[in-house]
């Protein structure tokens, strides 16, 4: 077995029984998945299902309760500690996260930053990378996304779906060893959202590691490898992409899919 193959069977991402309350709302019940190296995972499920929380928690924006989470097996958050774990310093959480990049449903833009410094602060200032590879790398992206004449414009001057696109060379330009997108166009207007879903289409097919959480059913059929279905806070079905849309087995997910695609959506033959 080459080192691709192998590399392939060993989990960037491991989620094992998570769990996250908000009060006494339970908004992640025993979550449990894994994502492989250059696999793109879309999380699909309706409002308040937790997919949001989810990809807030691998990303520690949020606290955990319960459950553990995986990065290539390093445990995320926490160290182990005589019999149990405890919480890692947030130097060490910062650490984790710069492993990750995160797109979020706003742009989260720096206004007073050009275009260019928005992409190369995080790899000069965070990742140490000299200032020269780091333009040259920002323009590559740039480029990548048909954004290269805009690396001088403010956030301002551009559109929303331009100001999204910048956002994921951003959080592509520190080189992650896993993206994390959260509803990417749920801001957008219609006609935006397109060009973006491009530049994630792209980046799909290039091999990069990716979760998706999105209602985008079109982009989760096409260019995701599977889908995970989750409710309730819990994963109700995570399967490959084409029988996950063409024969759900639970009655939840046919429903969904049903209710969103507008179209009769039939279960297992």
């Amino acid at each position: 077995m080459n080192a691709r193959s192998e590399d392939a069977l060993t989990p960037v991402l491991q989620v094992v029984g998570l769990r996250k309350r908000y009060g006494d709302h339970l908004a992640l019940d025993g979550v449990d998945f894994e994502v492989h190296a250059g696999e793109v995972v879309a999380v699909l499920g309706p409002s308040g299902s937790g997919k949001s929380t989810l990809v807030r928690c691998i990303d520690q924006l949020e606290s955990i309760q319960g459950g553990a989470m995986y990065l290539d097996g390093e445990l995320l958050g926490y160290e182990r500690h005589r019999d149990g774990v405890r919480p890692l310093r947030d130097t060490d959480v910062q650490r984790q996260r710069r492993r990750m990049g995160m797109v979020f449903q706003q742009f989260n833009l720096f206004p007073h930053w050009t275009v260019l410094r928005n992409i190369t602060e995080a790899p000069i200032k965070v990742h140490g990378v000299a200032p020269g590879e780091a333009r040259d790398r920002a323009m590559e992206l740039l480029t990548r996304v048909g954004l290269a004449d805009k690396a001088q414009a403010h956030p301002r001057q551009l559109s929303g779906g331009q100001q999204q696109r910048v956002a994921i060379a951003r959080a592509v330009a520190t080189q992650p060893r896993i993206l994390l997108f959260d509803e990417p166009t749920s801001s957008l207007d219609p006609e935006l959202v397109d060009e973006v879903l491009q530049v994630m289409k792209d980046l799909a097919e290039s091999g990069m590691t990716m979760i998706v959480v999105t209602h985008e059913l079109d982009f989760a059929r096409h260019a995701a490898d599977r889908c995970v279905f989750m409710a309730d806070g819990q994963v109700i079905e995570d399967r490959p992409s084409g029988a996950f849309f063409d024969h759900p087995e639970s009655t939840r997910l046919r429903t969904f899919l049903t209710r969103t695609s507008g179209t009769v959506v039939g279960g297992t033959a």
